[in-house]
């Protein structure tokens, strides 16, 4: 009895930390690694791989966390997320899950500081860094400061999609940090916006009934089809900044790289488009279901193009 009630509530705090989304984020800063690895012909170590994993999962998870806790009145209003663990009561008093996030956030600075120990000392205080502005990037300037207050929240509190990347790239080397890693960075915050505003139409009544200004959510269908279209074909002209990135003369990424950003993004393009002409909930919840998975393809070529350096 007491151990099914001990993995159940191991259980309920996993859900807290939100996996689905930092299953993503800790596939992006792996593949920043394996990216910059192949490149830049550096080998990483056990420890290495052990702390930058761990670390950019639990600063992942810190956030949400700490997310879920500050947005726990608004979340047991919206019917997306009256069940979560905070509004549901699964958790309770509600500071338990605040003091569970603040205990992640804490390793995962350690972890990425203790990088200094395993790969060099300034990749130890770049990744700690990156981490720590991922955290309050995440925390204070977009669930505090902006969530509440601006439409244009996700794009200022997005900057923090793009530190898993980063640090998964300082963890190995140093080159190439502020031109590859920074792109690979780049990839990731400039998809959240199209990624988060697919899923606010989709939702909208949910967000307008807690007056959270999301921006697809306060404007009109047609005018939110057009934003998503918009911020979809930015993503996908920036995914092929990498195919045109030198190092000691040589392009970073081949034709397999360039072919795959291309090929994805049509069909971004085409399901962005869809939600144009047909703006409904179907459409945006369909594109931001494909959302995930085209991250996780610019991702996966860049790992297998630069395998073939």
């Amino acid at each position: 009895m007491q151990k099914a009630q001990a993995r159940g509530k191991i259980a309920t705090y996993y859900e807290l930390t939100k996996p689905k989304i930092w299953y993503l984020l800790v596939f992006t800063a792996f593949g920043a690694t394996i990216t910059a690895s192949n490149v830049y012909n550096v080998e990483v170590s056990p420890a290495t791989w052990a702390l930058m994993l761990f670390g950019v999962a639990a600063g992942s998870a810190a956030a949400n966390t700490l997310t879920n806790y500050h947005d726990r009145d608004i979340d047991s209003i919206m019917e997306r997320t009256k069940s979560r663990p905070i509004p549901s009561g699964r958790i309770s008093p509600p500071e338990k899950a605040r003091d569970f996030g603040l205990v992640l956030a804490g390793i995962s600075l350690a972890c990425a500081f203790a990088t200094s120990y395993t790969a060099g000392f300034w990749n130890g205080i770049w990744a700690g860094i990156f981490m720590t502005f991922g955290l309050v990037n995440n925390v204070a300037v977009y669930s505090h400061a902006l969530k509440r207050r601006s439409r244009t929240n996700i794009i200022l509190g997005g900057l923090c999609g793009g530190a898993p990347p980063l640090i998964g790239h300082a963890a190995v080397t140093l080159q190439g940090l502020w031109d590859l890693g920074m792109v690979m960075g780049g990839l990731v915050f400039i998809w959240i916006p199209m990624h988060i505003w697919a899923l606010t139409l989709h939702f909208k009544d949910d967000y307008n009934k807690v007056n959270v200004p999301m921006l697809t959510a306060v404007q009109s269908e047609k005018t939110s089809a057009r934003v998503i279209a918009i911020s979809t074909l930015v993503m996908v002209l920036f995914s092929v900044v990498p195919f045109f990135l030198t190092h000691e003369g040589k392009p970073v990424m081949s034709e397999i790289y360039l072919y795959t950003a291309i090929a994805s993004g049509a069909l971004m393009l085409i399901l962005s488009f869809w939600v144009i002409a047909k703006p409904s909930e179907k459409s945006s919840w369909v594109l931001f279901k494909f959302s995930s998975p085209y991250l996780a393809v610019l991702f996966i070529a860049l790992m297998v193009d630069s395998g073939f350096r």
